[in-house]
């Protein structure tokens, strides 16, 4: 037997690639279920030799059927295997022995060596045993002394590129028979088609495994990386070599155009057969042009699902030798194309088969019975009836690949366990590769499913819709595709403690939310006379998806329909797929009530969202789609997004639920367990991650052992497995390497199980939602906390926040321009205009600023007015009180805070504005727009010229104008100008003084009465105008009779004739 080098790795751990590179690995589980997860991995690239010493025949022979190159065992165990007959060929085994009983071991596969002094001296290896040796010593000379012994050594990973270089040794086992000492070197590919013949030397092949390239060495140009200038690189994937260790084989990925300089797959010529066919389809699933054969096949399932049960039928049926070929070519060829489809190469096939004639343990291979029921009645199965026969339903992985046909979703095998990866020992892009979510369907598989989906909804309305949910949900007896507001109360019918749990997680929700709301307003004076403002109003129309599927989620119905609530959403719709009667589960349709919903589509999936985006018959369109769903709905939410026509937006993307757990040493095994699996049993498409700080093995083996425990007592414990399976703990040296992984990952939640918890979330940039401490669960984040649950997945924790009260509203922004704004930014608006060469845009300024210069423009709002204008003006105040007594809901007055200063006081009461900007309040108050404030208008400012400050005195009025003179007008020139206000404020912090005398009124009658009496005691959708009884109303009553008379009174002077003679001569119009 040729000697080897194994590398021994954790098979717990990612496997560094360099270690892979001489194809042997040694690994010593500590149960089958590690053994088995790290052989499904590797098989196919990778030669494992598994020592099993220390496990049961049971695990023994399960690691066998697995796939393990050779299995080290014991004496006893070897006994037990022999009188029991459980291995027919035992060439697999090898056998922990001294070097003494190699001769008696012919009927094994070889020995392990574990006593050093059995290496002393030359010992007769039989040419067909593999003799292992585990040196304690690991000098580069000591190793190289076993290998030329005809040994194979087994190197830990650790030694590897520190103390031995894998090159050095890979030479020890090599000759050349060439005087320039090179290594002659057949490259092949993945599935061994040679592709050339080159050399190597001893540095060509450390550079190789230490680059991870194909790189040999040219006679004439020296050091060779192939395709470096090319661009035909290879990646290595394992060196070999032959019997007599005198010619070397690169296994490669070769890249670009092939190995040959001549541009074909190989120095030999192109590719043939099997190798020519999966290249044509691989080119052709990517470039097909549409409307091609191979296009249709890779774009509908169903007719090449067709085809394979047509062809196969064919060929049972063909007799002769041409037929037979004829036909298996046309099956192989259909067959890879849905390989291809799938992500499945012909290495991926060959690798099965080779696993399947490893299997030690046999079944009886018998044909299922509706196949042999069909054959017995029809003599062959007609072709394209095939899709009529009953189909068992798997549970799949995301990778929609099963672990085998009795089980699927490895329900039977061993303990639930995550991998484990050791940081400090792996290399960081193994680590980064391990935090890769599962893999979904492709997106053109999904939109070539969605997409007609959502034309026909378009075209047929509630016709599709109803169509869609007999056939997917099996509710055949719907008649309308929505229930409509007010609910029946017998269609939400709930036990007392349901209506309690949500009634709770409701209030909750809604208090969160709430406080979300903006105070008011945002102003700010960019500039002298600029005044920006923003304020947000609710979406009117929002559709709010809640899934079906495997679990009933009346939570994700509260957290998206209670904010929208909040917001004042005017037309919330629901969707969620109804029971096979046709009925809503009772939770759904009482949160739906609760939030004030106007109707539920009764459909889920696509079909859903397309019904609300576009509309139909019977249900509304609306605004906005907001919610979680699988593959589907969020592709069907993406499609209608960038769909101009639809107008509708979207809350964000969504994938399949995660959780990333930190724990340290304080945390409970138990919590972090529970926690991981919260998330693990939502589906096998769920990914959870544990990120363990500086935890011994004991620790991580303990948070293992409950996750076990628990998992396997959960109703949903299938899925949950089929989850963990690609679910992974890193164990990390300190907190700080914990929250840089953390952020690299964003999680949908992240769960703090750490000491000092709160302390750490002002290092944390990327999550959904974080739960801190080992008394908050991620469950109360999903039900009652009052926080939402509809998060950002699939790392969209970079980008996306949460759905929050800001989900369900739109924020619109003002401009208010006084004529001094618009000459202080006129200039620039006109520069940039005619940079970007938008005539009319310049023009639009430069009109105004020149009828500014040439007109003049008041320096108040209305200087003088006809009487007809005033008719005009005074004729809008009824109207504006009726629209201001009409409205539904006045927004309250803020409560000013009585720590802050007069000025804040002062916005918040009578501006009810809740930011404070030195510029825009100046302007406010710049009554005249002089630039300047005067005595009068400070007076003015703080209410002193009203009616109701008549009772101050002149004293208390002059010392209010002294006070504030004082503070502000630095060149004692009798004006405060808007500079030195602004200066004061902004750098010195000086604060306008408060005398006591109130937040100060203008004196203007309609503001101060909606203000400070209409929105105190009438606000409300339900007032009338017979409530308006009070002393201010009745006297705001009287002043609009006396507007209203002296409106009649103007209207009959207009209707009057003009007489000349009455009118002095001064002002006649012929001057006379």
């Amino acid at each position: 037997m040729v000697a080897k080098i194994l590398i021994e790795v954790d098979p717990r751990a990612t496997v560094d690639k360099i270690y892979t590179y001489l194809g042997y690995i040694y690994i010593e589980p500590t149960s089958s279920d590690i053994a088995v997860l790290f052989l499904k991995s590797h098989f196919g690239s990778l030669s494992i030799y598994v020592n099993v010493s220390r496990l049961d025949i049971a695990c023994v022979l399960d690691i066998l059927d697995n796939g393990a190159e050779k299995v080290i065992i014991t004496n006893d165990q070897l006994t037990q295997i022999t009188e029991q007959n459980l291995v027919q060929d035992q060439v697999r085994l090898i056998v922990i022995e001294d070097t003494k009983g190699i001769s008696s071991r012919s009927s094994t596969g070889g020995v392990f060596i574990q006593r050093e002094s059995e290496l002393q001296g030359p010992v007769s290896i039989p040419e067909d045993l593999d003799i292992l040796v585990a040196p304690k010593a690991l000098s580069k000379e000591s190793i190289k002394n076993i290998l030329t012994t005809g040994r194979s050594v087994i190197i830990p990973a650790s030694t590897v590129g520190t103390e031995l270089q894998l090159g050095e040794l890979l030479v020890t086992l090599l000759k050349s028979d060439r005087p320039d000492g090179l290594y002659t070197t057949l490259v092949s590919d993945e599935r061994g088609i040679s592709l050339g013949l080159v050399y190597s030397s001893t540095e060509s092949i450390h550079e190789s495994i230490k680059t991870g390239k194909g790189v040999y060495q040219s006679r004439k140009r020296g050091l060779w990386r192939k395709g470096e200038t090319s661009g035909d690189i290879q990646e290595l994937v394992r060196i070999g070599f032959d019997c007599d260790g005198d010619a070397l084989l690169f296994t490669v990925k070769q890249k670009g155009d092939g190995f040959c300089h001549l541009k074909t797959a190989t120095c030999f010529g192109n590719y043939a057969g099997f190798s020519r066919l999966e290249k044509t389809l691989i080119s052709r699933q990517s470039s097909a042009p549409t409307g091609s054969y191979t296009s249709r096949l890779f774009s509908d399932s169903k007719l090449l699902q067709a085809k394979i049960m047509e062809e196969a039928n064919e060929l049972c049926e063909a007799q002769s030798k041409e037929e037979i070929a004829s036909e298996a070519a046309d099956l192989f060829y259909f067959a890879l194309t849905r390989c291809i489809a799938a992500g499945v190469t012909l290495k991926d096939i060959e690798s099965n088969l080779d696993l399947k004639s490893l299997k030690i343990s046999r079944r009886k291979g018998d044909a299922k019975p509706q196949w042999v029921d069909r054959v017995k009645a029809n003599g062959m199965a007609s072709p394209g009836s095939s899709t009529d026969f009953p189909s068992k339903e798997t549970i799949k992985e995301a990778t929609s690949i099963p672990k085998s046909e009795d089980d699927p979703a490895g329900i039977q095998a061993g303990s639930i366990r995550m991998r484990r990866i050791i940081t400090a020992h792996t290399d960081p892009s193994a680590v980064s590769e391990a935090l890769q979510r599962p893999s979904q369907r492709s997106t053109e598989q999904i939109m070539s499913i969605v997409k007609p989906i959502i034309a026909k909804v378009q075209a047929d309305g509630d016709a599709a819709v109803l169509e869609y949910t007999r056939k997917f949900e099996k509710a055949t007896s719907l008649t309308s595709p929505i229930l409509n507001a007010p609910f029946p109360p017998e269609l939400m019918s709930l036990p007392p403690e349901t209506v309690k749990a949500i009634d709770t997680s409701f209030d909750n929700i809604k208090k969160f939310h709430s406080a979300q709301k903006d105070p008011g307003p945002l102003q700010v004076e960019t500039m002298p006379g600029v005044v920006c403002s923003r304020f947000s109003r609710a979406i009117e129309s929002v559709g709010l998806y809640v899934p079906g599927g495997t679990a009933v989620l009346p939570s994700t119905a509260l957290m998206l329909g209670v904010p929208a609530m909040v917001a004042g959403c005017k037309n919330i719709i629901l969707a969620s797929p109804p029971r096979i009667d046709g009925t809503l589960t009772p939770e759904i349709v009482y949160v739906a009530h609760k939030v004030g919903a106007k109707g539920i589509v009764l459909a889920g999936g696509a079909q859903a969202v397309a019904a609300m985006a576009y509309g139909t018959q019977s249900i509304t369109k609306v605004d906005k789609i907001l919610g979680p769903g699988n593959q589907f709905v969020t592709a069907a939410k993406m499609l209608v997004s960038n769909d101009t026509s639809a107008r509708v937006a979207i809350d964000m993307p969504a994938g399949p639920s995660e959780v990333l757990v930190i724990a340290d040493k304080t945390a409970n095994p138990a919590f972090v367990a529970a926690d991981l699996l919260s998330q693990a049993e939502h589906g096998v498409d769920s990914q959870v991650v544990c990120i363990a700080v500086d935890l011994n093995d004991e620790a991580i083996s303990a948070i293992e052992s409950e996750l076990d425990k628990q998992a396997n007592a959960l109703p949903r414990k299938d899925i949950v497995r089929g989850a963990i399976a690609h679910s992974v703990t890193l164990v990390v040296k300190d907190i700080e390497e914990a929250v840089r992984l953390s952020n690299e990952y964003a999680p949908e939640h992240l769960i703090l199980q750490v000491d000092s918890a709160a302390s750490l979330v002002d290092k944390i940039e990327n999550a959904g939602s974080i739960f801190i401490g080992q008394w908050t669960p991620e469950s109360v984040g999903d039900y009652s906390a009052g926080v939402n649950h509809s998060l950002p997945t699939y790392g969209y924790a970079k980008q996306y926040s949460g759905v929050n009260l800001a989900s369900f509203t739109k924020h619109i922004t003002s401009s208010n321009l006084t004529a001094k704004g618009l000459q202080n930014v006129g200039d620039a608006v006109m520069q940039l205009a005619k940079v970007e060469e938008l005539e009319a845009h310049r023009r639009a300024v430069s009109l105004r600023l020149e009828y500014i210069q040439e007109q003049g423009v008041a320096p108040i709002a209305m200087r003088y007015c006809s009487a007809s204008t005033l008719f005009l003006l005074l004729a809008t105040i009824p109207s504006s009180l009726a629209r201001r007594n009409a409205r539904a809901s006045p927004k309250p007055v803020p409560m000013p805070d009585p720590e802050t200063d007069w000025a804040t006081k002062h916005l918040e009461s009578e501006h009810h504005l809740s930011n404070f900007d030195a510029g825009a309040f100046f302007t406010f108050h710049d009554f005249d727009a002089s630039g300047g404030w005067t005595p009068e208008e400070v007076r003015r400012m703080y209410g002193l010229e009203s009616e109701e400050s008549k009772q101050v005195s002149a004293e208390d009025r002059e010392k209010v104008t002294r006070e504030v003179f004082k503070l502000y007008d630095e060149d004692k020139n009798g004006v405060i100008e808007r500079e030195e206000w602004v200066r004061k404020n902004n750098e010195e912090g000086v604060r306008l003084p408060d005398f006591g005398l109130g937040p100060g009124h203008h004196g203007d009658y309609e503001e101060e009465y909606e203000m400070h009496h209409f929105e105190k005691y009438h606000s409300g959708p339900d007032v009338k105008e017979e409530d308006l009884t009070h002393p201010e109303d009745i006297a705001h009553f009287a002043y609009h009779d006396k507007l209203e008379a002296e409106l009649e009174h103007f209207e009959h002077l207009n209707q009057k004739p003009i007489i000349e003679e009455n009118i002095p001569s001064m002002f006649r119009r012929s001057g006379k």
